[in-house]
């Protein structure tokens, strides 16, 4: 399995820019897909996840400036992140709890995708 992930670059605070990230390999079914964001010597964050059943869970500090969504027959994410700001510079990465079919049964774990720099200027 693996995360591929696409998107982020340069932009301008007040400005926009969307990611993607496509799951691929032998995979029976992806229960949370989402994305997290690493800043220079901070701990990785949440930004948001998004359930198999379309529950969302956003941080606090990207809530109505970011949207999440899902393409489940594609095995994409997709998050549009709008009015950017500078505290939004950091590595994105994508996350998602795979299921596979392994010999002894039904495994889940968590994958992650490389990570993708955003960058925002003041």
């Amino acid at each position: 399995v693996q995360l591929q992930a696409s998107g982020g670059g340069l932009a301008q605070t007040g400005g926009s820019l969307g990611l993607s990230c496509a799951a691929s390999g032998s995979i029976l079914s992806i229960n949370n897909i989402g994305w997290y964001r690493q800043a220079p010597g901070k701990q990785r964050e949440l930004v948001a996840t998004l359930s198999e059943g379309g529950s969302t869970n956003y941080a606090d500090a990207v809530k109505g400036r970011f949207t999440i969504s899902r393409d489940s027959a594609k095995n994409t994410v997709y998050l549009q992140m709008n009015n950017l700001s500078p505290e939004d510079t950091a590595v994105y990465y994508c996350y998602a709890f795979i299921f596979i079919a392994q010999r002894v049964g039904t495994i889940g774990s968590d994958y992650w995708g490389q990570g993708t720099q955003v960058t925002v200027s003041s």
